[in-house]
């Protein structure tokens, strides 16, 4: 069942890459949360998508602000890739069950076992205040999340 604006965000829980438990219901009340479905780390278009929202981090990391990268890869593969590339913001494993948190968001590609290029942003109400989903090798805008947040 696919997540549409206006309805309240599937709670999870998720390890990033220091393996530390990350759950989105922890931000309800005190931040925005961007929360960004990525198929495969070490890739060119997601790397391209995560080095835009490390170089731009003040807007997608801050008092008002938190951004959860989801990615179906295992913690290891996200903590080489978030210290080859600099990544500070959690780099979540949706690895077991596989592709869990990504079918709850209906962003999972049965076909790839992968997660389709789906962005929510949750509000600190916990309700989704924006969406979109791309296909695998579809790049997305992030001048659209920041214009998004600047509104919240």
């Amino acid at each position: 069942m696919a997540i549409e604006v206006g309805d309240e965000a599937p709670d999870f829980e998720l390890a990033d890459q220091s393996r530390t438990p990350v759950r989105l219901s922890d931000f309800r009340g005190r931040k925005n949360v961007v929360v960004v479905f990525y198929p495969l780390s070490f890739t060119r278009v997601c790397q391209g998508e995560l080095c835009a929202i490390r170089d731009s981090i003040a807007n997608f990391d801050s008092p008002d602000v938190q951004t959860l990268a989801i990615s179906c890869d295992t913690t290891a593969v996200h903590a080489q890739w978030a210290k080859e590339q600099g990544y500070t913001f959690p780099l979540l494993a949706d690895f077991w069950p596989h592709g869990g948190v990504a079918r709850d968001y209906g962003v999972f590609d049965e076909a790839t076992g992968l997660a389709l290029r789906g962005t929510f942003i949750v509000d600190r109400q916990g309700r989704v205040a924006y969406k979109v989903v791309h296909g695998i090798p579809d790049a997305r805008s992030l001048d659209e999340y920041t214009a998004v947040l600047a509104t919240l």
